[in-house]
């Protein structure tokens, strides 16, 4: 591992546990403990427990942060209810995609925004650019805080026991809303009905230094219900089946949320309820008037050969007229999966699509996104 490489404050626990640890986006994390299949089959199934303290955390509080962040992003945070979340995203004024985000409001003037780990000092920047004019302040404590996601259709069961008074709150809590919570040993959290694995699930904010205490005491209250701990290789799969996108893959400065299938997140308001300008306003509206040049889609195959980043998609003809952007086998469906973008006129379900797989074309079959969706 390179000397410069972050370590989380739960290093000690994966060494600990047997964890093969690699480079990711400047830090040292778990890409696995027992083997990737067996953790992506666990979340699936009972619950898995996540590291996420690699993530990016920025504060923004002051009388005019709501309405600096409907400046900044494309959502209108301003909309958002006390403990309330929204996924969104920062865009280029040309459209394109900074990261993805989800804001989370703590205060009428107090938001946290998640980013990226490999882009928090991106966005950082970026917001400080942006911030001229309105009376909020902006403060990087990704430092200070751990992130630990429960996740699975066990979770909130394991999290509730994880409270001091198996705390109500937990149970009460919809998706994409958060609470301040409990936890034993008098660990006082910040837990959020979210996640990125397309199961049910807890992502639970904790200082630093009480990390490892939040870590195995999720380890013990999880051990009946078949808890394990999971690497970036488990929670790569799981994203990919629940047809959630990646920065740096299905996102980047070169697409737009339309491009992904994500327009509905760009708030543009409405004559009834009309929005101020925000950076990117007037190249997403073009954007969503022209329509978009490729389009985003789930790929499946019959064959074992998977599909990877980066493959050529082929018409009839074998000439290439896309680009796979996240695959993998899916260990739920038992099939070759993956994510790619190709011309509209490839983009309807049923479509049969080549892959240059190492220099031999695979059949895949285009198929609406998600591939997989929990029981509700």
């Amino acid at each position: 591992m390179s000397d410069a490489a972050l370590r989380s404050p739960l290093h000690a626990e994966h060494v600990a546990l047997g964890a093969t640890l690699v480079p990711f986006a400047g830090w040292e994390m778990p890409v696995r403990y027992t083997g990737d299949i067996a953790e992506h089959t666990a979340v699936r199934t009972a619950a898995g427990l996540f590291d996420l303290s690699h993530m990016g955390e920025i504060s923004v509080r002051g009388d005019g942060a709501a309405a600096f962040l409907d400046h900044a992003l494309v959502g209108r945070m301003s909309a958002v209810g006390l403990w309330g979340a929204k996924y969104t995203m920062m865009c280029t004024p040309e459209g394109g995609v900074i990261d993805d985000l989800i804001v989370y409001r703590r205060d009428w003037d107090h938001f946290i925004i998640v980013a990226n780990a490999a882009n928090k000092d991106t966005v950082i920047a970026e917001l400080g650019a942006r911030l001229a004019g309105f009376d909020a302040a902006l403060e990087d404590v990704s430092a200070e805080i751990a992130l630990i996601a429960v996740q699975g259709p066990r979770a909130e069961e394991i999290v509730a026991r994880m409270c001091v008074r198996g705390d109500d709150d937990i149970h009460a809590m919809r998706y994409y809303t958060a609470a301040n919570i409990l936890l034993t040993g008098d660990i006082h959290a910040f837990a959020a009905r979210t996640g990125y694995t397309g199961e049910d699930g807890f992502e639970l904010f904790v200082a630093a230094d009480q990390a490892a205490a939040v870590w195995e005491l999720a380890l013990a209250e999880g051990a009946g219900d078949g808890l394990v701990p999971c690497g970036l290789s488990a929670r790569d799969s799981l994203r990919l089946e629940a047809g959630m996108p990646l920065y740096g893959q299905e996102l980047t400065r070169d697409t737009t949320p339309f491009d992904a299938g994500l327009g509905r997140i760009v708030a543009f308001g409405t004559a009834a309820n009309p929005r101020g300008a925000f950076v990117g306003r007037d190249a997403l509206l073009r954007a969503k008037a022209a329509g978009p040049a490729r389009v985003l889609v789930g790929l499946v195959g019959d064959g074992r050969r998977a599909a990877r980043t980066g493959y050529a998609v082929t018409d009839d003809a074998g000439t290439q007229v896309g680009t796979v952007t996240s695959g993998a086998p899916s260990p739920t469906l038992g099939r070759p999966i993956a994510m790619a973008y190709v011309p509209p006129a490839l983009s309807a379900p049923g479509t049969v699509v080549g892959i240059d797989v190492r220099g031999r074309r695979e059949d895949m079959t285009v198929v609406a996104l998600p591939f997989y969706s929990r029981a509700s």
